[in-house]
């Protein structure tokens, strides 16, 4: 069976990356709209109309106008913005969490790609407060570091402007004092009652990214080992296809001293780090703010939509 597949804002950081991962794929038909139609109010509805499935890898303003063009009940919408994971009737594309998750997400017509930062922390916080390891009302710090790419075209020409400010070879901390956009769906996904102070930062690589969440072992709401703690993570993501969980501390890996944030560039794989000592718990998750943090999972939630194998067309 073949898919007609439209996205729209193809020619977005995330949209080219999609229409990438489908370079070789014979069950997929992209339906390309001609270049100067591709800001047609009537032309993009049109198409829309027409496809299976309709990507959005558009500003947030766009893609809840762009859902209003589905005139019907057969075309299946993925948003890669931010305009709907914590909107009523769409369903959250972070499988992994949950049976119940997965189970959703086999059935939607409504998809939201989660955020980067947000798939990150989520795939951390989220087990931590489901097995009772923490509380909702857990005050949480996460630092986070992310390549360029995830600024959009304008912050890659940034980067990699011949001419660019010296400045921009070190670590570029952003957002100070401000409510971050992935900030509602942390929240929302994961079960807290307020909000995590959340410090992210932007590093001279175009793509790859670390998550990291710090636990004083006494502020823990049961009496745990670091090692207890990379156990429930063990248990919970056992069998998952793109979430694996490490050794702990890293044991027998070349970084169990260090960590890379673009070691898994290109590819839809997140990994997750369990380090500690008798004091506290280190949790870290790496992935690729292009992948598994953008356009990966996008291609991975329509394939379970499909009901195919989720990992066609990914590495």
């Amino acid at each position: 069976m073949s898919y007609k597949i439209f996205i729209d804002g193809k020619e977005g950081t995330t949209g080219l990356r999609i229409a990438d991962r489908f370079k070789n794929r014979s069950d997929i038909e992209l339906m390309e709209i001609p270049e100067e139609k591709r800001k047609d109010r009537e032309e993009r509805k049109r198409y829309i109309n027409a496809s299976d499935f309709t990507f959005l890898c558009l500003p947030d303003a766009a893609a809840e106008e762009a859902v209003a063009l589905c005139e019907n009940d057969s075309t299946r919408i993925i948003d890669a913005s931010t305009a709907h994971r914590t909107s009523p009737g769409w369903v959250y594309g972070l499988p992994e969490l949950s049976p119940e998750y997965r189970k959703a997400l086999e059935t939607s017509k409504r998809t939201a790609v989660p955020g980067c930062y947000a798939s990150g922390f989520n795939c951390l916080v989220y087990p931590m407060v489901k097995s009772g390891l923490i509380a909702p009302y857990y005050p949480l710090i996460c630092h986070a570091v992310s390549g360029y790419s995830g600024g959009g075209k304008k912050l890659i020409a940034l980067y990699e402007d011949e001419n660019r400010s010296p400045l921009y070879g070190s670590t570029r901390m952003y957002s100070l004092g401000k409510t971050h956009k992935h900030i509602k769906e942390m929240m929302a996904v994961s079960g807290l009652s307020y909000p995590p102070v959340f410090c992210p930062a932007v590093g001279d690589f175009y793509n790859g990214m670390t998550v990291t969440v710090p636990f004083p072992l006494r502020t823990m709401a049961k009496k745990v080992t670091a090692h207890d703690v990379w156990e429930m993570f063990a248990a919970h993501y056992e069998g998952q296809r793109f979430v694996k969980v490490m050794p702990f501390g890293g044991e027998g890996t070349s970084e169990e001293n260090e960590l890379f944030s673009n070691a898994l560039a290109d590819t839809n794989m997140l990994e997750i780090f369990v380090y500690g000592n008798d004091d506290h718990v280190l949790t870290v998750s790496r992935l690729d703010n292009l992948g598994k943090g953008a356009s990966g999972a996008a291609v991975q939630c329509m394939n379970i939509m499909m009901g195919i194998d989720e990992g066609t067309g990914l590495v």
